[in-house]
């Protein structure tokens, strides 16, 4: 499994249709945690930008990926293979409900 950066730029001026599809975006987020997928989602305080960092096998599986974000066809995208990611949350163990 490969890392990618994905450097999302958001509209300047936010719709309604925008403003509806956020709760939904942000449950397809969960999801994607949930999952293993992301490692993380960041926006920056103008509201303007997202990073998004996550695990797949292609840049085709990441646009795959993206392509479920409701909010997708407000943004544009720069996506970017990482050669490692490491975070504070990388060493922490997932706890298993089983």
């Amino acid at each position: 499994m490969n890392h990618f950066m994905i450097d999302i730029t958001l509209p300047e001026l936010l719709t309604e249709e925008f403003l509806s599809l956020i709760p939904r975006q942000r449950a397809q987020v969960n999801k994607l945690f949930g999952e293993g997928r992301l490692a993380s989602y960041a926006l920056s305080t103008d509201r303007s930008k997202v990073w998004v960092t996550l695990f797949a096998e292609s840049e085709e599986e990441v646009n795959a990926l993206v392509s479920t974000f409701p909010l997708r066809k407000f943004m544009k995208l720069e996506i970017f293979r990482l050669a490692f990611l490491e975070s504070a949350n990388a060493n922490i163990a997932r706890i298993s409900m089983n």
